[in-house]
């Protein structure tokens, strides 16, 4: 897949106006991270006490009053802060779509849930730890704003990471699908259909792109060899005139004059010759490749409408799309990540 850049200490914090507004959303966003850092780390701490490694090792470090206290007392609590904070970010979010309505901050009023999926989902007890992925968010937004929130080094990983993941997964969609497509290509009746279509649909971008290349190779090499050109088949066609010997044995007939007829007749050839050369190579060096003359636009045309019912054109198509999508498989199988990880380990080498 495409390389894609690690290095985050080029990234310059985005100039932004720090409003009243600003400063709001900004202590917002740190009191969320807290606070869903927070909850999370005391539903964790709650999954151990009340898990039976938690009943084990308060029985063996000897304080198993501690753990009965808690399970009588604060757990109660913990079951209806749970339940409270659930519902603070039930409205919370409703507040925050209602805002984004207002202010229009997607295309659609609609798109708001789908743009936080993770947040919706993270409402279900049993996907708590999705509120992670806000709390990432929020980090990355600090981090791109100037303020480290997060170590360099450890941000550096999470994205190296997070990019390794989402290319494994991107390539084998990728290749699932080309292989998909060999596939219906090798045993579907239809393919040669799929290709003509294909063929057909390409037909005037063909001709158009045949005529540009024809006027910016062909005529400009023409152009560059206009001379050599003229002056070879003038050459030649005063060769002809002198291995004639018809003519030779004629024109020796007349006395004196004969010679100079001779010299005279082979100039005027040569002439004719450039002449002629030079006209025909005139209309194939006109033109641009914005705008290609009228003969490349016909031989392109033509070359463009040419009938692929021939069992080598068929051939030839079937090859370049077989090809095609090889070596889109081949390219997309190069794991970049690893490229990079290799590159890593070169330097600190």
């Amino acid at each position: 897949m495409t390389e894609q850049a690690t290095d985050q200490d080029n990234i310059e914090a985005p100039k932004v106006e720090k409003t009243v507004g600003w400063w709001v959303a900004f202590g917002y966003d740190i009191f969320m991270m807290f606070i869903i850092v927070f909850n999370l780390f005391c539903l964790s701490a709650n999954a151990f006490l009340m898990s039976e490694f938690g009943n084990w090792f308060f029985n063996e470090i000897q304080l198993p009053q501690v753990l009965h206290y808690y399970k009588t007392d604060l757990y109660p609590w913990v079951v209806k802060t749970e339940s409270w904070f659930i519902t603070f970010l039930i409205a919370e979010l409703g507040i925050r779509w209602f805002i984004a309505i207002i202010n229009k901050h997607h295309a659609r009023w609609f798109f708001f849930p789908f743009i936080h999926w993770y947040e919706i989902l993270a409402i279900n007890p049993y996907l708590r730890f999705l509120r992670l992925i806000r709390v990432g968010i929020i980090a990355y937004r600090f981090h791109e704003l100037g303020y480290k929130v997060v170590p360099d080094s450890i941000m550096k990983r999470v994205l190296f990471y997070y990019r390794v993941v989402m290319e494994e997964i991107s390539d084998r969609v990728v290749i699932t699908v080309i292989d998909s497509i060999k596939h219906e290509l090798n045993t579907s009746s239809t393919h040669k259909k799929i290709i003509h279509n294909l063929v057909d649909h390409h037909r005037e971008q063909f001709a158009q792109t045949l005529a540009e290349i024809l006027q910016e190779a062909l005529a400009t090499e023409l152009k560059a060899q206009n001379t050599a050109i003229t002056n070879g088949v003038g050459q030649i066609v005063r060769q002809a005139i002198e291995d004639t010997p018809q003519l030779t044995q004629l024109l020796r007939l007349i006395p004196i004059a004969g010679s100079m007829i001779e010299n005279q007749i082979q100039n005027i050839g040569q002439q004719l010759g450039e002449n002629i050369t030079q006209g025909l190579i005139d209309p194939f060096t006109q033109g641009n490749v914005q705008s290609p003359n009228s003969t490349y636009q016909l031989i392109s045309t033509k070359l463009s409408q040419l009938n692929i019912d021939n069992q080598k054109l068929e051939e030839l198509v079937e090859s370049v799309v077989y090809e095609s999508l090889e070596s889109v498989r081949q390219q997309v199988k190069v794991k970049q990540w690893q490229i990079e990880l290799e590159k890593n380990d070169q330097a600190k080498e």
